[in-house]
């Protein structure tokens, strides 16, 4: 019996915080950083950085929904940000690193705005989620050096993100 995988399409900063979160869960098959949303084909790193081409960094999460659920992806995928910036995230400041969640399906847009009306109801930020739900649209694999960053350089990827203030951020509101 062939497994029916599924995507799922997150963007919340920096991508290389974006995929450790995900990475490490039971029916995740892959976390790949990338690009979508922009106007750009095939863009670079150097072109996206640059905030001109439209596109989001992202990661597109590829899942077994018979193992994990959009539902539980999504309750990981807030904490991970703050929902509330609309001009990027931490340090990262830009167009390119704005949060918004990429639907793949109606059913995917239905979850995710009730997740996003929940939060906002919830009351839990005093400023109002400022997170986009849009339909996805081409996602467009960073460059190799990006996979996986937090695997392949420990030291730096936990230098930025404590840098960055993210973690800080985690740890006051979402803990």
């Amino acid at each position: 019996m062939t497994n029916q995988y599924e995507k799922a399409t997150f963007a919340g900063g920096c991508f290389w915080c974006m995929v450790k979160p995900f990475d490490q869960w039971d029916g995740v098959h892959s976390v790949i950083s990338g690009y979508t949303g922009g106007h750009v084909n095939h863009p670079t790193y150097e072109q996206v950085k640059t905030g001109e081409t439209g596109h989001y960094e992202a990661v597109q999460i590829t899942y077994d929904p018979s193992k994990i659920s959009y539902q539980t992806i999504l309750d990981l995928y807030w904490p991970q940000i703050d929902p509330t910036d609309p001009d990027g995230q931490f340090h990262d400041r830009g167009p390119q690193y704005r949060t918004a969640i990429f639907y793949h399906n109606e059913e995917q847009k239905q979850l995710a705005t009730q997740s996003k009306d929940d939060l906002e109801n919830s009351r839990k930020f005093s400023k109002p989620i400022a997170t986009k739900i849009l339909k996805a649209d081409t996602f467009y694999p960073a460059e190799d050096y990006h996979q996986d960053f937090y695997k392949k350089n420990p030291d730096y990827y936990q230098e930025d993100r404590a840098k960055s203030g993210r973690d800080d951020f985690i740890e006051e509101n979402w803990n």
